[in-house]
């Protein structure tokens, strides 16, 4: 049996949530909480033996406790490539994270909503607070 999406982030995402959960939920609850009848689905994804069905990934997302937006970015690379998944990520916009939309509401707030313009002092200060 072959897992094509083993390597993919979704899968290893996937697979360290189920064990950051294990000592909370088991596997066959978090496969029922994302409405999938067979709890053997979420060792499938884990191991990148199937695709996460878009439609899922709003129940798997709350079912794994990640952000929907996170693995809907994820889970869209795994769905359709790479180039399909940024092709559909220009005409749609790219699923903000709560997270990143408190960054955004942050930098709003913080420029008094002017729109400021991303420069090379402020994106290198910014990637200074990520250590990069």
């Amino acid at each position: 049996m072959t897992n094509p999406y083993q390597n993919t982030e979704t899968a290893k995402l996937i697979a360290g949530r189920i064990r950051d959960l294990s000592h909370r939920k088991t596997q066959a609850e978090i496969a029922s909480e994302a409405g999938f009848a067979n709890a053997n689905m979420m060792t499938f994804l884990k191991n990148g033996r199937n695709k996460v069905p878009l439609d899922r990934v709003p129940s798997l997302a709350k079912a794994l406790e990640v952000d929907p937006a996170y693995l809907m970015r994820l889970t869209l690379d795994q769905a359709v490539g790479a180039t399909a998944a940024k092709a559909i990520t220009e005409i749609f916009g790219t699923p903000a994270t709560e997270n990143e939309r408190g960054w955004l509401s942050e930098i709003r707030d913080a420029s008094d909503n002017t729109d400021p313009r991303l420069t090379a002092r402020s994106r290198a200060m910014l990637r200074g607070i990520f250590g990069k």
